[in-house]
């Protein structure tokens, strides 16, 4: 038996999408999902990354949380017409 490897994405509705090759003889075959791991970020790893002081040394922030409610403010308009 030929192996062939074909990535996909099961839908909200339960249908595998996945993109066949033209090359691709018709015929029976068999199936074999195997879901990839969807892993987020841990604490501690964010706590080792350099994401936690990068705005430490910045002089033009004087009010951190001014600065960052100005951003979300920002970002909240971009959608906005």
């Amino acid at each position: 038996m030929e192996t062939i490897v074909l990535k996909g994405i099961i839908t909200d509705d339960g249908n595998l999408q996945v993109e066949i090759p033209p090359d691709l003889p018709p015929g029976p075959v068999e199936v074999e999902i195997r879901r990839q791991e969807i892993r987020g970020i841990t604490l501690g790893e964010i706590l080792k990354s350099d994401l936690i002081g990068m705005w430490a040394d910045r002089e033009d922030i004087t009010d951190s949380v001014e600065f960052a409610r100005e951003l979300r403010r920002r970002a909240s308009r971009r959608g906005v017409k």
